[in-house]
């Protein structure tokens, strides 16, 4: 077995934190079988923990300015049946810079004359797990053992391009998708069916070319975030890795589209003052035709540092966004810095109670503990891993098809700072103190984006 050994250079306030500590990138692509577990592993979770980040290929000849989005995709992958870790791998996502920087032939599928990095999300469309990212790249198809098998455009049917955050309807089982490409002033609503083809199409003017992360799914609408995060080609044509800037003059505002409405069905909702938004909670219906939405909303972004999408004003909101009156009312609902918000996905777009965040006295450092809020009686609780111990997004697993909201397992990838070495901690969401399991992972997982616990 091959273990990487990478040690953590000095903190900095400028691009170069991103190739420091636990975020720097590690090389090597790493097997390891039967992982060492403290406690013990919930019999019923047989799957696969998945997450994805960014991690260059190559050496970062200019780390002042790298930007943490940049960086090509690298998977990391935990394998559970009966009660055990089976293993544990990280895998390159091969886009065109890893196939030549590793000396690889060509993948199939088709192209687009550009390739960003697939290294934002990994989950399940259609019956098959993707790498995401969005703004043009194609999903990039993945063998249960985390190769890249092909790029894909859902058999000729995708639009302009996909995101990195589409949502899965429990009821239905299709794929909503807001999709955009930075230079066209407008946005695409995608609709994959079961079959992971897409069946529905609609073009959205979106003025300003807004960077548009995230969304909202509800039984009646797709939500449409329009942010002060705007494309810039004076940005793009100086060499600016990620060409978005703080725009507070586009405004802020959240369109509702009726999931089978057309454009000009939109109802534009402003919200007060220029909030920005990267990620969103879950949503739902109210019974007074209001639209209830969770997000972690920040008061701006990219205005003193354009390298980092972290600072410590992002708080836990709910916006009740109101069609009738175009208005978005705020409220906030803990003010704990926090980011990533997760919830028992099988309630996507209906009525819950329980979000789940991870949290942080120092942001950009990473997150140090797990919070637990009930959004009907607003009240929270947390943990905090520990000294010397960061993590980053938590995934949700219910203990059965049939659990009531809450009954499951909250599954995050944990960073030892002491060790350089990586766990994958197990808590019961109704017991947060004591986790049930620790597996240990041979290899350092650097900080990354997003991942999905994919059920066999």
């Amino acid at each position: 077995m091959t273990v990487e050994n990478t040690e953590a250079g000095p903190l900095s306030r400028d691009g170069s934190l991103y190739v420091t500590g636990n975020y720097a990138p590690v090389q090597k692509e790493v097997t390891a079988y039967d992982l060492a577990v403290d406690g013990e592993i919930p019999a019923e979770l047989s799957g696969r923990l998945l997450r994805v980040g960014p991690n260059p290929v190559s050496p970062v000849t200019d780390p002042v300015n790298h930007h943490w989005f940049n960086g090509e995709g690298m998977l990391h992958g935990v394998r559970l049946r009966d009660g055990k870790a089976e293993w544990y791998r990280n895998r390159f996502v091969r886009g065109t810079k890893v196939l030549e920087a590793l000396g690889e032939p060509p993948i199939p599928g088709p192209t687009r004359g550009f390739d960003l990095a697939n290294n934002t999300h990994v989950m399940k469309i259609g019956g098959s797990t993707y790498a995401l990212t969005e703004a043009g790249s194609l999903p990039m198809l993945l063998s249960y053992e985390l190769a890249t098998e092909r790029r894909s455009n859902f058999g000729g049917t995708m639009g302009d391009a996909f995101t990195a955050h589409p949502r899965l309807d429990p009821v239905t089982g299709e794929t909503h998708a807001i999709t955009y490409v930075p230079e066209h002033e407008k946005v695409q609503y995608q609709v994959v069916t079961t079959e992971g083809l897409v069946r529905r199409i609609v073009d959205v003017p979106l003025p300003g070319r807004p960077m548009v992360h995230d969304t909202c799914l509800t039984a009646k609408y797709i939500v449409i975030m329009d942010m002060p995060v705007t494309f810039s080609m004076e940005a793009m044509q100086r060499g600016d890795s990620v060409p978005f800037i703080w725009d507070p003059g586009h405004g802020s505002r959240v369109g509702l589209l009726p999931r089978e409405g057309s454009a000009e069905d939109v109802v534009w909702c402003e919200l007060p003052g220029t909030p920005f938004v990267f990620h969103t909670g879950n949503a739902y219906d109210a019974d007074d035709g209001t639209v209830v939405m969770e997000v972690v909303r920040y008061e701006s972004m990219f205005r003193t540092n354009s390298h980092s999408p972290f600072a410590d004003d992002a708080h836990l909101y709910r916006w009740t966004v109101n069609p009738a009156t175009r208005t978005v009312t705020e409220q906030l609902l803990d003010d704990h810095a926090q980011e990533f918000p997760r919830h028992d996905e099988r309630l996507v777009g209906q009525d819950y109670r329980y979000s789940y965040t991870v949290t942080s006295d120092d942001v950009p450092k990473g997150f140090t503990g797990l919070l637990k809020y009930d959004v009907k009686r607003g009240t929270g609780e947390s943990v905090d891993y520990g000294r010397g111990m960061l993590t980053m997004e938590t995934v949700f697993v219910p203990t059965s098809d049939s659990a009531a909201e809450d009954d499951g397992w909250l599954m995050a990838y944990v960073h030892d700072v002491a060790t350089e070495r990586c766990d994958v901690v197990i808590r019961h969401a109704q017991d947060l103190a004591n986790p049930v399991a620790t597996i240990h992972l041979p290899v350092r997982v650097p900080f990354g984006f997003h991942g999905n616990w994919i059920a066999d």
